[in-house]
């Protein structure tokens, strides 16, 4: 069924480009861009496919924009295909869009300087799930308890992996001792309801595909979304100060009857310095005007705001963005101003 749902929407927003494109004013010049977002599982996905459409609707016919979601193998791939020219729009998790930024982690001494944000738009949840015979005390320590057994940590290339190696890290957990298998949300989330692996972790907004079937094949009573302590966060923000505190609320997956105390980073969506500014305006103004259609699209963008808009971005808005927060009265950092 939700498989069945994402393609319609792909469907959708091929067969609107295609006659959006079709009506065109043969004097107009078509420009056609790519939004990069992350595997179908996941949240990036969806809502990369539901900004293509609202945005190709709203700005093919005046002004010959048209927007395509692709999926990818998440954050790092899709930094890869900007650097490539292979997408000019692609959403970031915060920690390596501040990784890139900076260059540090896997981009030590390797700055993604024509990298900047177009806007905050949902928290990125850590969800380590287990089967229940594995959470001994129901804290993100229990992962210890895998070692020799088989976890995926996203696809090799995600951002996905990398948050999640970054956390075990930061609190001395060995992923090496796992038998780590490198999938996607979907094929994570089959994997762990066939018993190929005993844990997944999908950090995606709430509710994610990909839980809400496991825990709907497994069961609630033999699975278990991870905590954190005050404590575990403290010593993963030590390293890279991207995350906060973030309840799953009891009743978000099948059969939870209790709240979920983990931790979140920001998503953004960004775009190459080179993007001419009308049309990252042009997009930044086609969002924020229509969010009740990207909220059909995905209860994650629900906590999606103009007043949130700015909030956590690692790197300087593009001149189109800063242009849009400024008509809307939105007063930008200097750190947010691009240079």
């Amino acid at each position: 069924m939700i498989k069945s749902k994402i393609l319609k929407r792909v469907l959708v927003t091929t067969a609107v480009i295609a006659s959006m494109a079709g009506s065109l004013n043969a004097a107009q010049k078509e420009h056609r861009y790519i939004i990069a977002t992350a595997s179908t599982g996941g949240t990036y996905y969806p809502v990369g496919v539901g900004i293509a459409t609202i945005a190709s609707i709203k700005l093919a016919k005046k002004y010959g924009i048209t927007f395509s979601a692709i999926t990818s193998a998440g954050s790092n791939e899709n930094i890869d295909m900007m650097d490539k020219g292979e997408a000019k729009f692609a959403i970031l998790q915060g920690l390596f869009g501040s990784m890139a930024w900076q260059g540090k982690g896997l981009y030590k001494g390797k700055a993604k300087k024509n990298l900047r944000s177009i806007t905050m738009l949902w928290q990125n949840v850590e969800q380590f799930t287990v089967y229940k015979k594995y959470a001994k005390t129901g804290n993100i320590m229990d992962l210890k308890n895998l070692y020799g057994e088989g976890f995926s940590s996203g696809g090799r290339n995600s951002g996905s992996r990398t948050s999640s190696e970054t956390i075990m890290s930061s609190l001395g957990i060995d992923y090496n001792k796992m038998d780590v298998q490198y999938l996607g949300y979907t094929p994570s989330s089959n994997a762990l309801q066939d018993g190929k692996i005993q844990g997944m972790n999908t950090p995606a907004g709430t509710p994610t595909s990909s839980v809400t079937n496991a825990y709907a094949t497994i069961g609630a009573k033999n699975l278990a979304i991870l905590n954190f302590t005050a404590d575990d966060l403290k010593k993963i923000d030590d390293n890279y100060p991207v995350w906060t505190p973030f309840t799953i609320k009891a009743g978000t997956y099948p059969g939870q009857t209790k709240d979920v105390h983990t931790i979140a980073q920001p998503n953004l969506l960004v775009v190459t310095a080179d993007t001419p500014e009308q049309t990252v305006y042009l997009l930044t103004k086609t969002i924020y005007e229509n969010l009740p259609f990207l909220h059909s699209v995905h209860k994650a963008t629900l906590v999606m705001s103009l007043q949130k808009a700015i909030d956590g971005l690692p790197m300087p808005l593009h001149p189109g963005a800063a242009k849009y927060y400024k008509e809307m009265g939105l007063k930008i950092p200097a750190r947010l101003i691009a240079k």
